[in-house]
């Protein structure tokens, strides 16, 4: 082994980066508050919860040198982490849990597929396999393992335009189920991330299967990011994500702190 390739020297090489600014770290985070939107189901189904905070105390009689709060949210409120147990196809797979994935998985590559125009255009957008195969050809095939991430600028709308609820339910873009099977079956990511509320179209639920996204994706053991901020920063390949949730125990996901780590030209960290 080479002293250029020796673990320790790699990582020091890392944090000489970090600490010099030749590798930044993009946060690919909403800020958690009240007011940030949640997925809507229909009324017979049970609900998603907002994020709330409640002082404990400030300073003051109730503690007089400390400030904290108590806070409560759905493991799928904000920014967050798709478990293969929260969907019905993932339910037996082992190691299925965010307290029982292997922690490796949570830091890996990224390709980020530019859907942006398409989806300034039409609200129901689709990530198709003529799409990937368009974005291969540019910049080389996805590799096994990698994290794809649907970059559609969704995250710049707030508030009800964000949801874009009408009469027969939201309408953002996402993933058709062929793009989908293609992704994991021929390509072997690790998981696929979205600027929208969840990893399927808001109009999903016509797809047979039913949100593709999340039955194949979790049926074959992968991950879901959801909610995700500034993908805009990112370039197509070469983006190194680190995408931990909370150790739940038998957790179906989690609000976490997605961050990227990127190079000033574009290549790997």
């Amino acid at each position: 082994m080479s002293k250029a390739t020796d673990p320790a020297t790699l990582l020091k090489g890392l944090a000489q980066s970090l600490s010099s600014g030749a590798i930044r770290v993009i946060d690919l985070t909403h800020t958690l508050d009240p007011d940030f939107p949640v997925i809507v189901l229909p009324p017979e189904f049970g609900q998603c919860a907002r994020f709330r905070m409640e002082e404990v105390s400030a300073y003051d009689h109730r503690g007089p040198a400390w400030k904290w709060n108590n806070f409560t949210c759905s493991e799928h409120t904000g920014t967050h982490f798709d478990a293969p147990v929260h969907w019905v196809s993932g339910r037996d797979l082992p190691d299925n849990c965010v307290d029982t994935i292997p922690v490796d998985k949570f830091v890996g590559p990224a390709c980020v597929i530019d859907c942006s125009d398409g989806a300034s255009k039409d609200d129901d957008f689709e990530l198709t396999p003529e799409i990937i195969t368009a974005w291969e050809a540019e910049h080389g095939q996805i590799p096994e393992d990698a994290w794809v991430l649907m970059r559609t600028d969704w995250s710049k709308r707030r508030g009800d335009a964000y949801l874009n609820m009408r009469e027969d339910g939201p309408h953002s873009p996402g993933p058709t189920p062929e793009a989908v099977r293609l992704l994991v079956e021929e390509r072997g990511i690790r998981g696929f991330g979205t600027e929208t509320v969840g990893t399927d179209a808001g109009q999903g639920m016509h797809y047979t299967p039913p949100y593709p996204a999340h039955y194949i994706l979790h049926g074959a053991g992968r991950y879901g990011l959801q909610c995700l901020n500034n993908l805009d920063r990112l370039p197509a390949t070469g983006a190194l994500i680190c995408a931990a949730p909370l150790k739940i125990k038998q957790g179906t996901g989690s609000p976490l702190r997605v961050l990227a780590l990127v190079t000033d030209d574009g290549g790997e960290p």
